[in-house]
């Protein structure tokens, strides 16, 4: 069994990382990056003593606090399975408009290998009762004599994933879940062995570093396709994104003056259940969800008269209704999800003076006054913590 200090020694090197990165590298930024790696080993403490394939239960995963990428109407739940297992899965959906499940292998940072997905499930496929209520099972074959709901569980997963997207803040019943495996006979858990502990231990450490290796070849990747302050499609197919989780993504890297701004410009599908927009600092972590205006959703963004959408990333309130804060960071990502939508268009960029902003728009987008701001603000501070994460 190895001390301490050698668990530490596993986690030198972090400011490394900062060699990969392509955003400007300060004071602000080394803080940032070793910010990233105290949250990468509180996820990791989750992911790692938390999650076992023999005794599953769904752990957090991303949400408003460990603040990877992902999505900040989004709540993600983790659960580490044996593919060759079998796993009953029951709860209750809630009314969040888009709940499924994903199985994969190898999660982004659990291993030195990238992860990839396995499968996606829309839970509105399955039987729901009057209170909607699921019971599914997870398995290579069909269990022997079960006419209930079954899902596909390959054999090399090692993971089933829950995402969860809200529209409505704290206002929507959030989804209840539970798992538990069948081909293993109840018992307690045993006290995990020194052996054990020493593996997870190497793991947590190296998983902090490897997650923020993740994060810097996701922002590395546009802005060398030379998409900066230019939108393009990407569909992250090799994620697991195709046919049965039909979702694609409009991103860009920004990288704007302290008194600039940008101004996104779009049409919008005809048919779109769940579509939204955020911003991402250069390291790949959501800005502040809880106190900066730094994403929209379909429900929380104006559509313009003209039925376009309109909005503008600046660090300072522009006025205008449909503000993307910055929240102080003059280079990171900006990134939106078309979530089965009836087509997927490339938003539009233009440069500007954050002055010349009013001059451009005109009235053709709502305006907001400072007081309806600070409305604006406080409700998305209490409605973000009355969604469960935890």
């Amino acid at each position: 069994m190895r001390s301490w200090d050698d668990y530490a020694d596993l986690l030198k090197g972090g400011d490394s990382l900062l060699d990969q990165t392509v955003a400007p590298v300060d004071e602000q930024l080394r803080a940032d990056l070793h910010r990233q790696l105290a949250m990468n080993l509180s996820q990791g403490y989750f992911l790692f003593f938390q999650a076992d394939p023999d005794y599953p239960e769904f752990v957090p995963f991303e949400n408003s606090a460990f603040l990877l990428q992902p999505n900040p109407d989004s709540v993600y739940y983790y659960a580490r399975v044996d593919g060759s297992g079998t796993y009953r899965v029951t709860g209750e959906r809630g009314t969040c408009p888009v709940v499924g499940f994903a199985t994969g292998a190898n999660m982004m940072g659990t291993t030195d290998a990238p992860g990839k997905g396995l499968g996606n499930y829309d839970i509105d496929a399955l039987t729901l009762d009057a209170q909607g209520r699921f019971d599914v099972i997870f398995s290579a074959e069909r269990p022997q004599g079960h006419d209930g709901d079954w899902l596909f569980l390959n054999p090399s997963a090692d993971f089933i994933l829950v995402r969860q997207f809200s529209y409505d803040w704290g206002r929507e019943t959030d989804l209840r879940i539970a798992i538990e495996r069948l081909d293993a006979a109840p018992r307690p858990r045993p006290r995990m062995s020194p052996a054990e502990v020493d593996a997870r231990m190497e793991g947590m450490a190296l998983y902090a570093k490897r997650l923020s290796m993740v994060a810097m070849g996701a922002v590395r990747r546009p802005h060398d396709g030379g998409f900066v302050n230019k939108m393009h499609i990407h569909t992250f197919q090799e994620m697991g994104n195709g046919q049965d989780w039909p979702q694609a993504y409009f991103e860009m890297a920004f990288d704007i003056a302290a008194d600039e701004a940008l101004v996104i410009e779009s049409d919008l599908p005809e048919t779109r259940p769940y579509w939204n927009v955020q911003v991402i600092d250069g390291l790949w972590n959501q800005v502040d969800v809880l106190y900066h205006q730094s994403s929209l959703n379909g429900a929380t963004a104006k559509v313009d008269g003209d039925g376009r959408f309109r909005a503008v990333l600046t660090a300072e309130d522009p006025g205008y209704a449909n503000w993307l804060a910055t929240g102080g960071h003059r280079f990171g990502l900006l990134i939106g999800r078309w979530y089965r939508c009836s087509s997927q268009p490339t938003p539009q960029i233009v440069r500007m003076k954050a002055h010349e902003v009013a001059g451009y728009l005109g009235e053709r987008s709502p305006r907001i006054t400072p007081e309806e701001r600070a409305a604006t603000l406080r409700d998305r501070l209490i409605q973000s913590q009355l969604r469960r994460k935890w």
